[in-house]
């Protein structure tokens, strides 16, 4: 559905305002979530478990998120999505106000809702561009990150202990994000999709998976953020753990979701140049040396190096399987492909969180042990994503091949 030039603009830059502006809510939640989840849970094992909350519900939103977006459009997607993280922020306030854990947790369940929605600011992107522009427009919307990687961790300083009740005011300034950055969308313009006429509204989700290029692009997509959030999730802890400050711990995430946008600015002409499975293996590589750098040691510049890496990798990764996958539908098609992809892909990050505090606090007797066991865990997932991206572009060589 290719729109005129200024529509195609006008789109672009409200999906990046959104990206930059709203998104800064989900930085601000990943510094404070397991530091006020250790100080609610029960248990230091269930430290992770508000993130992985957030995941789940990303998860289980997805795909009832995507038909609702085929339905009514994106523009009402992304209010949904707003509201939901508006009073997930509520939820988690009132939660740390009665000092329980079962209310912070279904705050982070609802802040899902919006995390699913930002997930489909990347597709939207494509939504009204032309062919050659969809990998560029899918990277400049996951630049503005970039804004938000500045914002998030800043409103930390500012918020996390300004009121009596610690990390109170931080989810308090989430609720006004999601209040404030859902006017955005009335600036929105993507028709709703129209299935063709001669067709019985594509491929069943069997028949999508069988297809090699979208099965590889979710097996890469879901690798890359999941082992990104599997580390990023646990790196507060670690690092306060390991003597550091909260706002060492904040300035850490900061370089690291700056690494996870900034390439954004130039990801997208380097798989224009170079192919997308090119990109997403110089990703998986990338996230290997993230680990190797976290497993030399547990100073300062060890956390900043490997989870700048951690970014770099992931964004190499998530944008080139993302890229890849918008290539390999029809539009009839595009709600079930997206939502299976996101249901799919923050299935396995719901996984990798609910780890990530298992593995930091409760596979050794201190930090560094369970910091070491994190970033080991990275490998066998690596190499999964690694070998399927083989097999694709083996297959591909091999098919293109002259017999």
């Amino acid at each position: 559905m290719e729109a005129s030039p200024n529509v195609q603009k006008r789109n672009l830059a409200v999906l990046i305002a959104a990206q930059a502006f709203l998104g800064a809510q989900m930085p601000l939640i990943f510094t404070i979530g397991g530091l006020a989840g250790q100080q609610l849970a029960p248990h230091p094992c269930f430290a992770t478990l508000p993130i992985a909350l957030i995941v789940l519900g990303s998860m289980l939103t997805a795909t009832p998120l995507s038909a609702f977006m085929q339905r009514y459009g994106r523009q009402a997607g992304f209010f949904l999505g707003a509201l939901g993280g508006a009073a997930g922020g509520a939820m988690a306030a009132w939660g740390l106000v009665e000092n329980s854990f079962p209310l912070f947790l279904f705050g982070s369940l609802l802040t899902g809702i919006y995390m699913s929605s930002q997930g489909f600011f990347r597709f939207a992107a494509t939504d009204t561009a032309s062919e050659a522009f969809k990998p560029k427009a899918i990277s400049y919307v996951m630049a503005a990150g970039l804004v938000s990687a500045v914002i998030g961790p800043t409103l930390v300083k500012l918020t996390a202990n300004e009121m009596v009740v610690p990390f109170l005011g931080a989810y308090l300034a989430v609720v006004a994000i999601n209040l404030i950055g859902a006017l955005l969308f009335f600036g929105l313009d993507i028709p709703k999709p129209v299935a063709a006429k001669d067709s019985a509204g594509g491929r069943t989700r069997r028949e999508l998976l069988a297809d090699p290029r979208i099965l590889v692009s979710i097996i890469c997509a879901m690798v890359a953020y999941a082992l990104m959030n599997l580390v990023m999730t646990s790196t507060p802890l670690a690092v306060v753990g390991c003597g550091f400050t909260q706002n060492n711990a904040a300035d850490v995430v900061t370089a690291h979701v700056l690494a996870m946008f900034v390439p954004s600015f130039f990801t997208g002409h380097l798989i224009v140049r170079f192919g997308a499975e090119k990109i997403v293996a110089t990703g998986l590589v990338i996230l290997a040396g993230a680990g190797a750098v976290a497993l030399a040691g547990t100073d300062l510049f060890n956390f900043f190096g490997a989870l700048v890496l951690l970014g770099l990798g992931w964004n190499f990764g998530f944008i080139g399987a993302t890229s890849m996958l918008s290539t390999a539908h029809t539009v009839e098609e595009r709600g079930r492909v997206q939502g299976m992809n996101d249901m799919i892909v923050f299935g396995c990050v719901t996984v990798a969180s609910v780890s990530s505090g298992g593995l930091m606090n409760c596979s050794g007797g201190d930090p560094v042990q369970g910091w070491t066991a994190v970033n080991i865990a990275m490998v066998p997932f690596l190499l999964l994503a690694g070998f399927a991206l083989l097999w694709l572009m083996f297959g591909k060589t091999k098919a293109g091949a002259p017999s």
